[in-house]
């Protein structure tokens, strides 16, 4: 009897500490992870911690999304013009299925965006991409053209594929859709006719449709959070700071800039949300929630221009917003009073948002060095490990395991 319950604690336990990763930066959209095992070490040339590498067919820089048994990333044939989702075997990395998702001509992009850079988003069921779709075979940069999202159920069958909207921007193309609960949200800011969007997850159909005021182009993922009982779906873009009723679309709250292009998600951590920016100046803010219409003079709590970061998303835990400046320098502030508390270069550059587990903040540079860094207020590392391939996309936690997509493989990074 007792023995049954011990073994029962232990399972349910373990039920509890094991989380999908079912979306851009995880179950929560802000890079944290409840795991309790994440590998700190791995080396890929000795082999120590990898459990598995698998090759990628095509090139993207979008983050493996994880549901279930199955692992989800797109990429792009640049020889067929495909662009390619795909659905791995989580226990071995052994490919289930690839489906092309549309064949078009290759957009002009910015030399560090690629023609699948938008992280898929799943459920139990189902896995939703998005695509920039054109017919303008020049290849230059800024060309019209729309966006597509599609529906598969975890069998490789399309549900449904739609197009949203124009869209155009000479950075390219990257938006990660988000679920909340029957709708399928998606960023439409470009260099035209801007919308943040909803679509019904089961049919495709459009639910609501609200225009960017200022139309700029930006790649932010809107973050879910419940503030005074009510859902907003909160995101920088658009020359602006903004909450939205995601259920309706309606905009609640904004302020205004603090600049014009936006990369970056937000964080918030139960008292305030936090922005990272951008182009072409760059911005570290606290914001308190709540408020409605203007809320610029009422609601900044500090705003400092310490930290060039715009492409990286930070974390925040234990009252630490750590962020990672572009040009391979972390920085770690207080986020009660904004001071800047450390900052290290760690590498040549970033382009990888960061993730948090267990006390622990994951920087992950573009040549493919890890550094794992202690979450507190003097830089201490406690590792620097080495996948010797370059790193563009943003790592994935799940069930006590790293996931990491290098330019020619996924990895698999896992304690013994």
């Amino acid at each position: 009897m007792r023995v049954g319950l011990l073994f029962t604690m232990l399972v349910v336990g373990a039920i509890c500490h094991a989380e999908d990763w079912p979306g851009w930066r995880g179950p929560r959209g802000d890079g944290t992870s409840h795991e309790t095992d994440v590998p700190t070490e791995w080396d890929a040339a000795s082999g120590k911690n990898i459990r598995w590498k698998t090759p990628i067919a095509g090139a993207g820089y979008s983050s493996p999304v994880l549901v279930g048994d199955s692992i989800f990333l797109t990429s792009c044939d640049q020889t067929t013009q495909a662009r390619l989702l795909h659905c791995l075997d989580r226990a071995n990395g052994t490919p289930k299925w690839t489906r092309e998702v549309i064949a078009a001509p290759l957009e002009g992009m910015h030399k560090l965006n690629s023609h699948a850079s938008g992280t898929p988003a799943a459920d139990a069921d189902h896995v939703y991409v998005t695509f920039f779709q054109t017919d303008d075979t020049s290849g230059k940069r800024g060309e019209p053209g729309e966006m597509v999202v599609a529906s598969y159920d975890h069998r490789g069958n399309q549900q449904w594929l739609v197009t949203v909207g124009a869209f155009s921007s000479i950075h390219g193309y990257c938006t990660s859709p988000v679920l909340f609960e029957n709708l399928l949200l998606v960023n439409g800011d470009h260099d035209g006719e801007s919308y943040l969007a909803a679509l019904d997850k089961t049919t495709g159909d459009l639910v609501w449709k609200t225009p960017r005021v200022h139309q700029t182009r930006s790649y932010v993922t809107p973050l879910l959070r419940e503030i005074d009982g009510q859902m907003q779906a909160v995101m920088t873009g658009s020359k602006r700071v903004a909450g939205f009723d995601p259920r309706s679309g309606r905009r609640l709250w904004w302020i205004e800039g603090p600049t014009e292009q936006f990369v970056a998600s937000m964080v918030y951590d139960d008292q305030n949300f936090y922005l990272t920016a951008g182009f072409p100046t760059y911005h570290v803010m606290s914001i308190r929630p709540g408020g409605v219409g203007d809320v610029t003079d009422t609601h900044v709590n500090w705003h400092v221009t310490a930290a060039q970061s715009y492409v990286p998303s930070p974390v925040v835990t234990g009252g630490l917003l750590f962020i990672a400046d572009d040009r391979g320098i972390a920085h770690c502030f207080d986020t009660e009073s904004g001071e800047r508390l450390w900052r290290e270069r760690l590498g040549r550059h970033f382009s990888a948002s960061l993730v948090t587990a267990g006390g622990l903040v994951y920087f992950t540079t573009d040549d493919g060095e890890t550094i794992v860094m202690k979450a507190s207020r003097e830089p201490v590392v406690v590792a620097e490990n080495s996948l010797g391939e370059s790193v563009f996309a943003s790592p994935a936690i799940s069930d006590g395991k790293l996931y990491l997509r290098t330019r020619e493989h996924l990895y698999c990074i896992g304690n013994p």
